[in-house]
């Protein structure tokens, strides 16, 4: 083999820093991430979007599924949810106020019990890892198991809990147990996630600032307020946020445990627009409904982060405006 040979077929072979070159530009490319997106924006798009205009379209519709005509009404189905004339006024109106009696009810439970369990859940003892798995266990039920494990433990005729503690309580069939009832089951199912978000907030609050707290003579509760609680504020927001959209769609533990009663008391907004939309096959109604659910936990929602924002950093961005709306003056005003 000649020299000439060898030395062509050497120059035939990319350069080990032309191939990392480029793969990193392929890595690098802007189509990578949208590739890794595209699933699920395409089931997002299926199962999300399109149902949510679809929804708003069928809500300005009298739209029944047992008839072949579906007339288009325009914002009818709204008007009938504000005229107290209306067969759909009262149900939805109730079933409101019952969605909101039980946000109210859970919610404060929901949001500082599982804070309480994290606190002692993130403590070094023997079998932590056990009781973690153990509070968290129940979430992974679905909530049919739920409600009917505990619809048969909450008979007051032969359930276990009146045995277990010697009464006669109607759990199911008599206020306010029936409350007691749906938001304690709640409680029971869903604290263990809430716990674990804790847990993983609590562990990215370094340990050294508790070290010197406690060197400086801060007591448990003087911690806890001013070093626990502002490590957890994005971690709060988030539960409290997560929670009431949670609690403001509950269906399934009315639905399964007190059926609604007892007389219709603890059926909420949900079950009024399944029974109105699958049952009565009116879905325009139905729709209209869920939209107005949605408006008030988007308002809600913002009022939230608005009441929970961190007062500092808002300061410090309008400071931060007010500086560079100055300096954007005094530029104009240099080159004048």
């Amino acid at each position: 083999m000649t020299t000439k040979n060898v030395t062509s077929k050497a120059g035939s072979a990319p350069a080990p820093g032309l191939r990392a070159s480029a793969g990193r530009s392929q890595r690098n490319s802007p189509w990578v991430p949208v590739i890794f997106l595209a699933p699920f924006l395409v089931l997002f798009t299926m199962f999300t979007l399109v149902p949510a205009f679809y929804g708003i379209w069928i809500s300005l519709h009298d739209w029944d599924f047992t008839l072949p005509g579906k007339p288009f009404i325009g914002m009818q189905n709204y008007k009938d949810l504000f005229d107290s004339t209306s067969v759909n006024y009262t149900p939805f109106w109730n079933g409101m106020k019952n969605t909101g009696l039980f946000v109210l009810f859970s919610v404060p439970f929901l949001v500082s019990l599982p804070l309480l369990l994290a606190m002692l859940l993130q403590k070094q003892f023997p079998g932590r890892t056990f009781f973690r798995a153990a509070f968290f266990a129940p979430y992974v039920l679905g909530v049919s198991v739920i409600g009917l494990m505990w619809r048969y433990l909450l008979d007051g005729n032969f359930g276990i809990v009146n045995q277990l503690l010697g009464t006669n309580i109607q759990w199911t069939t008599d206020q306010p147990w029936a409350w007691i009832s749906l938001v304690g089951v709640t409680v029971w199912w869903t604290m263990g996630f809430n716990a674990i978000i804790y847990v993983a907030g609590l562990g990215d609050i370094p340990p050294e600032y508790y070290e010197a707290a406690s060197l400086d003579g801060a007591g448990r509760w003087a911690q806890f307020r001013n070093i626990t609680l502002p490590g957890l504020r994005p971690v709060l927001v988030f539960v409290l946020v997560t929670t009431v959209l949670a609690s403001a769609n509950m269906f399934g533990q009315s639905y399964m445990i007190t059926n609604g009663g007892p007389t219709e008391s603890t059926r909420t907004a949900l079950m009024v627009m399944t029974d109105l939309g699958f049952k009565q096959s009116r879905a325009g109604q139905a729709a209209a409904m869920s939209y107005i659910l949605a408006i008030f936990l988007g308002i809600v929602s913002a009022l939230q982060f608005w009441l929970t924002r961190d007062q500092d950093e808002a300061r410090l961005k309008k400071e931060q405006k007010r500086s560079a709306k100055a300096y954007r003056a005094s530029t104009k005003g240099e080159a004048r």
